[in-house]
């Protein structure tokens, strides 16, 4: 009998890189924090932990990344692997696959953070019974990832849901928002920074009854109902930093549950908005896990390839 695979994993944020190993259906090993500086030291910081990690325990079969974005992740393209213009200064076109695949020598898998965090939801998480999911994380930023009948969503390049437009609330109007490119999109207002900017403060340490909690929760309620009308998801996932806030989830249902108004056929968004709106069912653990199954296509695909090429027996 052959010894399990083992895999890599990165979730690779704005503010910290997580990196772990595990063996094919175990347990996270020896999980550490990386903070996010420039690409070069975080790159050079995240490689020495993998190396120290196969000197100890044997080369990894295969890595999977699950980074903030934008992304190119068409494998075809010249910049296969980089970011794309992104809020997050000094990583706009930083390489994330070649100095790891040259410093591991393995097959890598790579999507969006959020792409990740909702296939390991779809799977094995709180979409485990739908056919189609959504997962938002609200923190340094605001991505959505999709899945739909097993797949991620990829389409020109993967969605960018963090950069809608939003209908303000009256109360906020004064606020110009902090998104570098559009001002006062969706992470431009109900972001982690862009909460600090507005309030001086994050939204766990306002006063309760302060109309912060109302504002922000009825933007991402506004979210919810959007993927509801434009996706048709079955299960929208709310993660991230942000979402540590008592009481947040339920202000983004009411919101949701205003926003559409009675409307859909059958009216499940009304009757059963928190069926809808959920929890992470994996807890923290959604993009780290979505890393995984990442690392475990790349293995597979590095298979399939090496059959095809005769190099390796069916």
């Amino acid at each position: 009998m052959s010894a399990p695979r083992r895999f890599g994993a990165i979730e690779a944020g704005g503010t910290k890189f997580v990196c772990a190993i595990a063996q094919e259906g175990g347990d996270l090993q020896d999980p550490v924090r990386i903070d996010t500086t420039s690409p070069r030291d975080t790159l050079d910081a995240v490689a020495a932990y993998f190396l120290d990690q196969q000197a100890r325990h044997g080369a990894l079969d295969a890595l999977g990344i699950a980074s903030f974005g934008p992304l190119e992740l068409d494998p075809a393209a010249a910049g296969y692997g980089r970011l794309l213009p992104t809020p997050k200064p000094g990583w706009s076109g930083a390489d994330l696959v070649g100095p790891l695949r040259a410093a591991l020598g393995c097959p890598i898998g790579l999507d969006t953070d959020v792409n990740a965090a909702a296939l390991a939801e779809a799977r094995l998480g709180a979409g485990r019974d739908a056919t189609s999911v959504a997962y938002a994380t609200i923190g340094t930023g605001i991505g959505v990832g999709l899945v739909l009948r097993g797949q991620a969503v990829h389409g020109r390049m993967h969605p960018e849901v963090g950069h809608i437009s939003l209908r303000r609330d009256p109360r906020d109007q004064a606020f110009a928002g902090v998104c570098p490119f559009h001002g006062d999109c969706l992470e431009g207002l109900a972001s982690g920074p862009a909460i600090a900017a507005r309030y001086g403060r994050s939204l766990s340490e306002l006063a309760p009854t302060h109309p912060g909690h109302e504002i922000i929760g009825g933007y991402l309620g506004q979210l919810a109902a959007n993927l509801a009308l434009t996706c048709s998801v079955d299960r929208v996932v709310f993660g991230g930093g942000v979402m540590g806030t008592p009481g947040l989830l339920g202000l983004i249902r009411r919101a949701a549950r205003q926003r559409l108004n009675g409307y859909l056929q059958p009216d499940c968004y009304r009757e059963a908005i928190d069926q809808f709106i959920v929890e992470p069912g994996l807890g923290t653990l959604s993009g780290i896990t979505g890393a995984l199954l990442l690392a475990s296509a790349a293995a597979d695909a590095s298979l399939r390839q090496l059959r095809a090429s005769g190099m390796l027996e069916a």
